[in-house]
C-alpha cells in the first residue's frame, strides 16, 4: 500500500447571522478549515485536518499551499502505515536522515505553527487510513477503549450578564451536559464585567453543574490575577487560556494566585510546549488541539506527559469533523482524559460536512466504533465549500 495522492482544500462555510456569535475575534460569520484527503493505491481515503487561526474562522490559503504543493509532494509513494516515520520526516526537514540515525530530533527552523498544522493534517488522515486498511477504529490502535462513552461539556456561553444564565440553560436543555464553559476575557473589557457574567451564571445553574470559563489568552497576568480574586467564590471547574502562550511563567503565576484549576494548551503544539508547561508547573489541565498540536500521535504523547505529572487531558475540539473525531479516540485511548469539547456554536464542519449525525445525549458522546475514525465525508458538502484560490 503507498500513498497516490494528497489534496488539500480551504473550506468557507458561512454561518446564518441568527446563529453567530460575538467574541474577542469579532462577529464569527464564516467557519473555516484545511481539510485533507489523502487516497492510496488501493483506493483508501483517509482524512485529516489542519489549523492556523483562532477560533473557527480565519485565513487558510497559506496552509492549503503548503500541503498541496511543499508536504503533499513529500508523500507519494511513501507507505502511509509509516505514521511515526513520516512525522518525524516532516518534523526534522532534510536533517531527517540524520535526525533517524543520531536518535534525536534536529528540526528544521520552521518548527512551530503552520509546519506543525501541516504535519498535524497528515498524521490525522494517515491514522484514518490504517485504521481503515486494517478494519479497526483508530482507538483500538492507540492501546484500546476504557469507555464507550466519554463525559461532555458544551462549549459556547457568550451572552451577557441577563442572557448568560437562559442560553447555558439551554445547552443543558439540548444534550443533557452536566458541565458548560462560557466566553471571558477581552470581549468584555474589564475584569469585573466577565466576572460579573459568570456570577450570573452561577446563580442561574446552581452549585451542582460545573462551569468552567475561556479568556481566549486576552487577559494581562494582573488581569487574570484580578479575574480569579472577583470569581474565587464560584467553584469554577477551570480557568481556560487566561494569559498568551508565549508568557509560561506569567501562567504559571496566575496558576499559583488562586485556587481555580488552569487549562491551557490549544496554542501550543508538540509535546515540547507541554513538557515546559508541566516542568513550570503552569497548569492543571493540557488541552491540546489535534489539528495544531502535531496531529494524533503528537496528542497522544502529551496525554502521556499530562498522566506522567499527575496532571489531567481535555483536547481543544472547536474544529471540524477530522479533529474532532480524532479527539475522541484520543481520548477513548489516553489515561488522563476526562472530559470531552462539544461546540454548541454553529458547527457545519462537524454536523454537515459528514454523513453520519453527531450529538450528546445525557451530556455524554459515544466514542466510534467504524473503521478508521469512524465517519464518512460528504464529498457534495465539501465541493460545495472548497474555496478557489
Amino acid at each position: 500500500m503507498r500513498i497516490k495522492t494528497v489534496q488539500a482544500w480551504w473550506i468557507r462555510v458561512p454561518i446564518e447571522a441568527a446563529r453567530q456569535h460575538r467574541s474577542d475575534f469579532g462577529q464569527v460569520t464564516t467557519f473555516d478549515a484545511a481539510i485533507l484527503r489523502i487516497e492510496t493505491d488501493d483506493g483508501l481515503v483517509g482524512w485529516g485536518e489542519g489549523k492556523n487561526a483562532a477560533g473557527s474562522a480565519g485565513s487558510y490559503g497559506a496552509l492549503v499551499h503548503m500541503l498541496n504543493h511543499e508536504v503533499g509532494p513529500q508523500l507519494i509513494g511513501r507507505d502511509p502505515a509509516d505514521i511515526g516515520v513520516i512525522w518525524e520526516t516532516l518534523y526534522n526537514g532534510v536533517r531527517h536522515d540524520s535526525a533517524a540515525r543520531a536518535g534525536h530530533a534536529m528540526p528544521q527552523l520552521a518548527r512551530r505553527g503552520m509546519s506543525i498544522a501541516a504535519i498535524s493534517a497528515v498524521d490525522i488522515a494517515l491514522w484514518d487510513i490504517l485504521g481503515k486498511s486494517l478494519g479497526v477504529p483508530v482507538w483500538l490502535l492507540l492501546g484500546g477503549r476504557k469507555l464507550d462513552r466519554m463525559p461532555a461539556y458544551a462549549s459556547g456561553g457568550w451572552a451577557a450578564a441577563d442572557g448568560i444564565g437562559e442560553q447555558l440553560k439551554s445547552y443543558i436543555a439540548k444534550g443533557g451536559f452536566k458541565a458548560l464553559k462560557m466566553r471571558v476575557g477581552a470581549m468584555d473589557g474589564a475584569a469585573h464585567v466577565s466576572a460579573a457574567r459568570v456570577r450570573a451564571a452561577r446563580q442561574a445553574l446552581g452549585p451542582d453543574v460545573e462551569l468552567m470559563v475561556d479568556a481566549h489568552g486576552t487577559y494581562t497576568v494582573a488581569e487574570a490575577k484580578r479575574f480569579i480574586h472577583l470569581v474565587n467564590d464560584l467553584d469554577l471547574a477551570w480557568f481556560e487560556e487566561p494569559i498568551i502562550a508565549d508568557d509560561k511563567p506569567g501562567m504559571a503565576e496566575v496558576r499559583a494566585s488562586g485556587a481555580v484549576p488552569i487549562a491551557t494548551g490549544e496554542s501550543e503544539a508538540t509535546r515540547y510546549a507541554f513538557r515546559d508547561l508541566a516542568m513550570l508547573k503552569a497548569a492543571d489541565i493540557f488541552q491540546p488541539d489535534p489539528a495544531f498540536c502535531g496531529g494524533i500521535s503528537e496528542a497522544m504523547k502529551i496525554g502521556t506527559i499530562a498522566s506522567a505529572f499527575n496532571l489531567r487531558f481535555a483536547p481543544h475540539l472547536w474544529a471540524g469533523a477530522p479533529c474532532f473525531f480524532s479527539g475522541l479516540h484520543i481520548c477513548a485511548a489516553s489515561p488522563a482524559s476526562f472530559t470531552v469539547e462539544y461546540s454548541l456554536g454553529a458547527n457545519p464542519m462537524i454536523h454537515d460536512l459528514i454523513e453520519e449525525t453527531v450529538e450528546a445525549k445525557d451530556g455524554m458522546i459515544a466514542i466510534p466504533e467504524k473503521p478508521g475514525l469512524g465517519f464518512s465525508i460528504s464529498e457534495r458538502f465539501l465541493e460545495a465549500h472548497a474555496q478557489r484560490g
